[in-house]
């Protein structure tokens, strides 16, 4: 076990080595991308053409537009590290639109984002996975073709035609559900909460607000119900094969011989076939975290995903580069958590 656990351990020093240069590496193509645009952000921040050249000037002075794009960069990056290791955040990266820090912009959207990924991620699971295990133990019957169906279909409908026709069923005629606004607890305004995490599904269940919890559920579930589909008919067909695969193995086959009850060969043939399931779960996840702008959009969430595509129409490279590292940072670590969830569940693996 001591063995195990420093291998693991080397495992997560040598991860969180190549976290940094990989961080860096997207952030400095996404900047100069926006470099090779173009056009003018300073005119663009200050009120376009209209603007009074002064203003522009000063604008271009004070990011740095007027120097080499690595010196801009290097400007950016600074002042993002400043926001985290200064606690008044002096010399924090100000976004030149709102007049607020970039990272408080992010983690005010990020909530939203967060919740609409929990709702969704639930949806795969409680889709995907049974669907997968039904249609394995139903090979090439009628109800695994169904099941094959519904994720080729999943997948090629188009999220923002599902979300309006879930809209009209659920919303107008139906009224199952809220499209305005964002639930939060009523102990953030008094200050009373016991916990705060600053994302509402989580205080509300911690402050005991079940009124507040049914509220932001109603609000939730019908954009996470859209932005899952798909990804459950995805998640469907790869606990299908995977499921397949260890039922075809050599020690399924020799249970089946020994005559082992048929939910034990279950058992054991679903554990062996959870590493690619987990890795599919694994990434899906992450690239919810990382917003799903057409979802937040058909369903008015003021999410992380509108927000960095805002950014990009208003050529707001500060906060498009604040986005790219929360996404790309969050992309890995749920990757790091992916790896170490193959050690425990299957033992074969070692670092």
């Amino acid at each position: 076990m001591v063995i195990i656990m420093a291998g693991l351990k080397e495992y997560l020093i040598r991860r969180v080595i190549t976290f940094i240069p990989t961080i860096i590496g997207v952030t400095i193509i996404v900047f100069l991308i926006a470099n090779i645009i173009p056009a003018d952000p300073a005119r663009a921040w200050a009120g376009g053409e209209r603007a009074r050249p002064e203003v522009i000037e000063r604008i271009r002075k004070m990011y740095h537009l007027d120097e080499p794009w690595y010196i801009q960069y290097i400007f950016v990056i600074r002042g993002i590290i400043n926001y985290f290791i200064n606690p008044n955040h002096e010399g924090a990266l100000v976004d030149p639109l709102t007049s607020r820090y970039v990272f408080d912009d992010i983690f005010l959207r990020f909530s939203t984002t967060l919740q609409l990924a929990i709702f969704a991620e639930i949806f795969i699971l409680a889709i995907g996975i049974p669907l997968g295990l039904i249609s394995a133990l139903k090979k090439d019957t009628l109800l695994d073709t169904f099941v094959r169906i519904f994720a080729l279909v999943g997948v090629s409908l188009p999220i923002f035609w599902i979300g309006y026709i879930f809209i009209w069923i659920f919303f107008t005629n139906l009224g199952w559900t809220t499209l305005a606004g964002v639930p939060v607890p009523k102990c953030y305004e008094t200050g009373t909460c016991p916990i705060t995490t600053h994302v509402p599904l989580f205080d509300a269940i911690f402050a005991g607000e079940f009124d507040t919890l049914m509220q932001i559920i109603k609000r939730f579930w019908l954009p996470g119900l859209t932005l899952g589909l798909g990804a459950a008919g995805v998640l469907a067909r790869i606990v299908r094969n995977s499921f397949l695969d260890a039922l075809n193995s050599d020690f399924i086959e020799f249970a089946k011989a020994k005559g082992l009850p048929r939910r034990w060969i279950w058992r054991h043939a679903l554990k062996n076939a959870l590493v690619p399931i987990i890795t599919v779960i694994g990434l899906q996840f992450g690239g919810l975290l990382g917003g799903a702008v057409i979802t937040e959009t058909v369903f008015g969430l003021p999410g992380i995903g509108r927000y960095a595509v805002n950014a990009i129409s208003n050529l707001d490279m500060p906060a498009v580069i604040g986005s790219t590292l929360l996404f790309s940072f969050l992309y890995v670590l749920v990757n790091l958590v992916v790896d170490i969830t193959y050690s425990i569940i299957d033992p074969r693996i070692r670092y």
